[in-house]
């Protein structure tokens, strides 16, 4: 390693020395990072998309009747189209039958479907 002097003066000059190069060094590079383009942010992840409020699964195989779900319904497939709340009392008024599971009528303020 290096030799240090063995007196308290010319060690407290050496300190100093090095403290005033350290702060030089120090400055430098804050000038160096200012005049560097700030780095690009990373990408943002790809959004999901929005879960429907409401949705409708059609009659067809496997599904004898059209039907409304909740859009969170754990029950309702992955044929589950998107509807307004609107469209779901709608459909629901003209004889779609309201998912066991989710119960959509409910929120919607219809009445229960009848026997």
């Amino acid at each position: 390693m290096y030799d240090l002097p063995p007196d308290l003066d010319r060690l407290r000059t050496l300190e100093t020395w090095l403290t005033l190069t350290l702060d030089r060094v120090r400055q430098q590079i804050k000038d160096v990072e200012q005049q560097q383009p700030a780095p690009e942010p990373p990408p943002a992840p790809p959004r999901r998309a929005r879960t429907p409020d409401w949705g409708i699964v059609q009659a067809g195989i496997g599904t004898p009747t059209t039907e409304i779900h909740r859009g969170d319904c754990w029950a309702a497939g992955k044929t589950l189209t998107p509807i307004t709340a609107e469209r779901a009392r709608a459909e629901l008024g003209d004889g779609a039958k309201p998912c066991d599971a989710c119960r959509p009528d409910r929120p919607l303020g219809m009445p229960p479907p009848g026997p």
